[in-house]
């Protein structure tokens, strides 16, 4: 990976400066309560850095408005696209639309239909286009025949840069932490949000965590090279590309001090925990971090000054009282 293709400080700060009008600086909250101080202990200090409270309701908005805002006048005018299971559909749609820009996404036939539904409210065109692998097909196929610019879910300088501006974020709103808990899919967030953290908080241990049914880095980690799956099976869709590609990789690689994979009844359990006791009603994928703390890596991260991102929220309430009565039951 070439130095001048890595995002700098000031690269993300400009990034900052042209979406701020189509993005929220979302808070940063300091969680306190019984039920957390039971699970974790009394003097772990927890920040959580609210992005589900972003438009179009997760992170993937800030790289989808980079992406379209790089395209050049005739790029604008023939369009975009994107394959996604739900939150960068959603993102590439609203931030189309806020640019004057036509989108046609492919959603996977899994997709909930509340995502499929969220996209379209944004003015988005969407195609119902199979498994994985047959929407991306898909989408080259509308890229080499209509001419549209094909927005990646994850991989590439306008993902990571779009991450980066939340890292920054996050380490001026909640710094200096000893450890920041990222949930990680295809490394897209991680990438940009390790990169700043290890500039702006050196001394802060950043963690990266994926679901033990998608475990994708993971397995790139180990072999030193981005790897594929053969089978993805997780509730956290969000964190659940089949591959992982060779930027955010090299990224997340450089700056992940440890990864580690949570189970799905551990995203219920930490799902749970955030809607009773901070009344968060968030997707899997955002549960993953507080699964993280609860469990593996309570004992390392006791004492210290923790972070989390709370990466989305794109659920809709029946699927998100189902897993709560899973993990009741």
């Amino acid at each position: 990976m070439q130095l001048e293709q890595i995002p700098s400080i000031e690269d993300a700060r400009q990034a900052a400066v042209a979406i701020a009008s189509f993005i929220n600086k979302t808070p940063v909250h300091q969680w306190q309560g019984s039920k957390l101080a039971e699970r974790i202990g009394q003097n772990t200090q927890v920040t959580l850095k609210l992005e589900l409270f972003q438009r179009a309701g997760s992170f993937k908005t800030r790289g989808a408005l980079l992406g379209i805002l790089a395209l050049d006048e005739a790029a604008r005018a023939r369009g975009v696209t994107a394959v996604s299971a739900g939150n960068h559909a959603i993102a590439v749609s609203y931030a189309a639309q806020a640019l004057g820009v036509d989108a046609k996404v492919v959603m996977q036939s899994s997709a909930n239909p509340a995502r499929v539904a969220a996209a379209k409210a944004y003015g988005a065109e969407v195609i119902i286009g199979g498994d994985g692998p047959a929407c991306f097909a898909l989408a080259e196929k509308i890229v080499a025949e209509e001419g549209r610019t094909f927005i990646h879910p994850f991989e590439g300088h306008n993902v990571t840069l779009g991450t980066a501006t939340l890292g920054i974020e996050i380490c001026e709103q909640a710094g200096p932490l000893d450890a920041l808990i990222i949930p990680v899919g295809g490394g897209g967030l991680a990438s940009g949000v390790a990169l700043m953290t290890k500039q702006l908080m050196p001394d802060c241990k950043v963690y990266g965590v994926e679901p033990a049914g998608a475990d994708s880095m993971s397995r790139s980690f180990a072999a030193g090279e981005p790897q594929r799956l053969e089978k993805v099976e997780t509730i956290a869709d969000s964190l659940g590309p089949p591959m992982a590609l060779p930027y955010s990789f090299g990224l997340c690689r450089a700056n992940i001090d440890q990864l580690l994979t949570v189970t799905d009844d551990a995203i219920r359990s930490a799902m749970l925990l955030l809607f009773d006791e901070m009344k968060l009603a968030v997707e899997p994928a955002a549960a993953a971090g507080t699964a993280a703390l609860l469990g593996p890596l309570r004992d390392e991260l006791a004492g210290k000054r923790v972070g989390i991102i709370i990466c989305g929220t794109n659920i809709d309430r029946k699927t998100h009282a189902a897993l709560l009565r899973d993990d009741e039951a």
